[in-house]
């Protein structure tokens, strides 16, 4: 089985070596690309103001954030969650910057965990085209209507599904079913290597032959199954 996490962060700005910090963490546990229900959400208060632009974003106040734990009190939890866990995040060298500025100001070592970007991913996909969370929701038919302002789970969540359309969408359900059944492992580090398998094909026996035809038999002469069953 496979593990990642999708991850989120919302901040006070842009810059993370400038003053700027985190408010807002957000993961998401995959294990071979679907959804677990195991979570990692906190706020964080950024012992600072909030400047009416970032604001705007994520609509977190200096108010609502002032009774919430510092980053140096989730760091633990935080790390503990994601481990050594490939990292899913869309336009990863913003929230790794200010998750390593983060680790950097409460003297704990960066994050080294591999970490795939979905707006790299999105480029090499469908050049040209944008690649804002929002247009790829809307590029994939993904409902993101609950998105009102940025909130780091919340887009987390919405990022797996678009992550999940951007590695192959519904064919990638279908090569975990093949995997599971052929107990094979799933190819998750190049993200192309999901293989066309060829379904097998179930053998009936002579027994459960002659009872599908005792069925056919009783349903009349016009079963739509009657297209496709030749008797012998």
């Amino acid at each position: 089985m496979t593990r990642e996490i999708v991850l989120d962060t919302e901040t006070t700005g842009l810059n993370a070596n400038g003053g700027d910090r985190i408010v807002e963490i957000g993961c998401v546990e995959l294990f071979n690309h679907i959804p677990t229900g195991k979570n990692f959400h906190t706020y964080v208060n950024p012992l600072r103001d909030m400047p009416d632009g970032a604001f705007k974003v994520h609509g977190l106040s200096e108010e609502f954030l002032s009774d919430k734990p510092i980053f140096a009190k989730v760091k633990d939890e935080f790390l503990e969650f994601i481990a050594d866990t490939t990292l899913i995040i869309h336009n990863a060298p913003f929230d790794m910057g200010f998750l390593n500025s983060e680790l950097n100001n409460v003297q704990t070592a960066q994050i080294k965990n591999d970490v795939i970007d979905t707006v790299q991913l999105a480029r090499k996909k469908h050049p040209g085209a944008r690649v804002g969370l929002d247009a790829l929701c809307k590029h994939y038919g993904i409902d993101n209507s609950k998105r009102t302002v940025h909130g780091a789970l919340l887009d987390s969540e919405i990022l797996a599904e678009v992550y999940l359309e951007l590695i192959g969408g519904r064919q990638v359900g279908l090569a975990l079913n093949s995997t599971i059944a052929n107990d094979e492992p799933v190819h998750t580090a190049t993200h192309k290597a999901y293989e066309t398998r060829q379904n097998p094909i179930l053998e009936l026996s002579e027994n459960q032959k002659a009872k599908h035809l005792e069925l056919l038999d009783q349903l009349g002469s016009k079963p739509v199954w009657n297209k496709y069953e030749t008797k012998e």
